[in-house]
């Protein structure tokens, strides 16, 4: 109980010594979620397209992107462990923000240049697993510095900045293209320049945006018990491999022992993302194909359905960012579980609603939905769940709470490539309206949820 106290009274101490209000705090602590979601949302919008220019095929495609599931999975929690474990002059989770944001930005700049589907990937792998240790200890930053009572704003301010980076993100070619006039050359590898530039400006305001939260957030140093501990374990003269084993050891007992509302959690997490993937793997692609009808990936109709399938993109985070402004009224209106569970609900009818549309503008209505399912997906299942778990743990517990985000797309990677060509007959809006369903079934499991909280 002392521990506990002692850590509130800092919290609220950090809160104070910032010199500025709640409102700001929060701001400087989540700012570097925007640059983050600058390289996630480039990724997302452009890299079934850049697969596609290289010489990729449909049911190809999930498998090029397993880079991603297997990084975070192995990423993830081997940064949530360190990062519990580590203080020095720079910090607890800062360390790892900077280290992230260096290599990630690197990788953007290099992404746009590939010249091979095997160089692609192999970067994509990169650029994963460079994201995912500036992402995880982010999550946890969160129940770092924040009383409880303000942790549902922190995640929904986190949102407000994942909306917001991906909106420009998302958008960026087609700005360019329509806005500044650029013409639609392609390089050698056949990448239009409007992506070359997007992919250098993201690897910029990546760095930046991290860099500003460094600088302007301080942490909160760990309690006098637990530098004990780090000091013994640093001076204990353990091999590194020794350490690697003793953490494999907790992931695997605390993946046993994790509290039940994470269990309940888990399982909704594992059916929602399929969903979401299924949608980044196959939409930009189904508008310029099934949409727009273009057939060849040189073409003129092809290049204009991929930019409009990343302003697509842009509109639902630009959603998500108005929509995470109501989300802390709406769940202490409703409960946190039930607003999750009405949120998925929309999105997968929005997904589902794709097959039914047939112009470019009748886009923005699914685009709404997922909006608003994103926001929810990415601050309740935390907001619900950092409750529950203990303090010096929780890097670790975040990152194998995200097992069960990257599980299924590893599935879906392996697998979803020969169900679309065997099954789906390689038409990508069916693989989009088939992430609405999933959606659906994840918003019923959520109901089931047993957060006490109404």
């Amino acid at each position: 109980m002392a521990n506990t106290v002692h850590t509130l009274d800092l919290q609220s101490q950090a809160i104070k010594d910032s010199n500025k209000s709640q409102f700001w705090y929060i701001w400087n602590m989540s700012f570097g979620f925007f640059g983050i979601q600058f390289g996630w949302a480039l990724q997302m919008a452009n890299m079934s397209s850049i697969y596609e220019y290289l010489g990729a095929s449909a049911d190809a495609i999930p498998g090029l992107w397993l880079a991603a599931p297997l990084t975070g999975l192995i990423v993830q929690p081997i940064i949530g462990y360190m990062s519990d474990n580590t203080w020095n002059k720079y910090g607890r989770r800062k360390p790892y923000f900077m280290v992230g944001a260096i290599l990630a930005s690197l990788a953007l700049f290099a992404m746009p240049n590939v010249s091979t589907l095997w160089m692609a990937a192999g970067l994509l792998w990169i650029l994963d697993a460079s994201i995912n240790i500036s992402m995880e200890p982010f999550r946890a930053f969160i129940a770092d510095l924040l009383p409880h009572r303000l942790q549902t704003r922190g995640y929904a301010m986190q949102t407000v900045f994942i909306g917001a980076g991906a909106v420009i993100a998302s958008s960026l070619p087609w700005i360019f293209t329509n806005l500044f006039g650029m013409k639609s050359g392609a390089g050698a590898n056949g990448i239009p320049q409007n992506v070359v530039l997007s992919f250098y400006l993201g690897g910029i305001f990546f760095f930046c945006a991290v860099l500003y939260t460094v600088l302007t957030t301080k942490e909160i140093p760990p309690s006098a018990e637990e530098l004990a501990k780090m000091q013994e374990a640093k001076n204990s003269g353990v091999s590194l491999l020794s350490k690697i084993i003793t953490g494999a050891k907790e992931i695997f007992h605390l993946v046993r022992t994790m509290p039940k509302v994470m269990a309940q959690l888990s399982l909704v997490q594992f059916f929602t993302w399929p969903g979401l993937f299924l949608m980044w793997f196959f939409f930009g692609t189904a508008v310029a194909r099934n949409i727009l009808g273009a057939t060849d990936t040189a073409s003129a109709l092809y290049k204009e359905g991929i930019e409009w399938g990343g302003l697509c993109f842009a509109f639902y985070s630009l959603v998500t960012f108005g929509f995470a402004f109501l989300l802390p009224n709406i769940a202490h209106a409703i409960g946190k579980k039930w607003t999750h569970a009405v949120c998925l609900t929309i999105g997968g009818i929005g997904l589902i609603s794709t097959g039914f549309i047939h112009t470019k503008i009748g886009l923005f209505f699914p685009m709404t939905c997922v909006g608003i399912a994103w926001a929810s997906i990415l601050s309740m299942p935390y907001s619900i769940l950092v409750k529950h778990l203990p303090k010096k743990n929780l890097g670790l517990y975040v990152g194998i709470f995200n097992f069960f985000i990257v599980l299924p797309e590893i599935l879906a990677a392996l697998f979803f490539g020969s169900i679309l060509k065997n099954y789906l007959n390689d038409n990508r809006l069916s693989a989009v309206m088939l992430g609405g369903v999933v959606l659906i079934f994840a918003a019923v499991l959520t109901t089931f949820v047993k957060d006490e909280e109404v």
